[in-house]
């Protein structure tokens, strides 16, 4: 029986990754990640997890608590306001996923490593989705869509 090559299917999990990279604050499931690896949901969380030592939901979180703890460090926002921005739907959820991976609340980790420098206002401008781009195009309703119908 002739051994298949790993290195492709390698390489469509690590589009999976990247797709978790660049769009970690977005609502992901596991669906969305398997259909960019083109593997079956099953299939692709079983492989992820032999690739990378972790579940494609852990993955995304704690790539999630990484960018909030770079928020925390620089910028002047709220943790409510880090947690929206990270992608987590709820403050309980980050706050414990946080304290698991950092062992200590996002506040407290705030306080341990000083002041921000970055006024909130630069971060929530500059988090802003920019016209023209894909997430924009697809938030804008169709043509006629505001109409009432009678």
């Amino acid at each position: 029986m002739p051994r298949t090559d790993p290195v492709p299917g390698l390489i469509r999990v690590r589009l999976a990754r990247d797709l978790i990279d660049r769009r970690y604050a977005e609502p992901l499931d596991l669906d969305t990640m398997a259909r960019e690896a083109g593997f079956s949901r099953f299939h692709f969380a079983r492989l992820f997890r032999e690739v990378y030592g972790e579940t494609p939901g852990g993955y995304l979180s704690r790539r999630r608590v990484e960018r909030a703890k770079d928020l925390l460090r620089a910028a002047d926002v709220t943790v409510t306001e880090v947690c929206a921005l990270v992608g987590f739907s709820s403050l309980g959820s980050f706050s414990s996923r946080f304290r698991e991976l950092v062992g200590m609340s996002p506040s407290e980790f705030r306080r341990r490593t000083g002041e921000p420098r970055v006024p909130g206002c630069f971060v929530m401008a500059w988090t802003r989705p920019v016209a023209g781009t894909e997430q924009s195009r697809r938030s804008v309703a169709p043509a006629g869509a505001d109409s009432v119908a009678t």
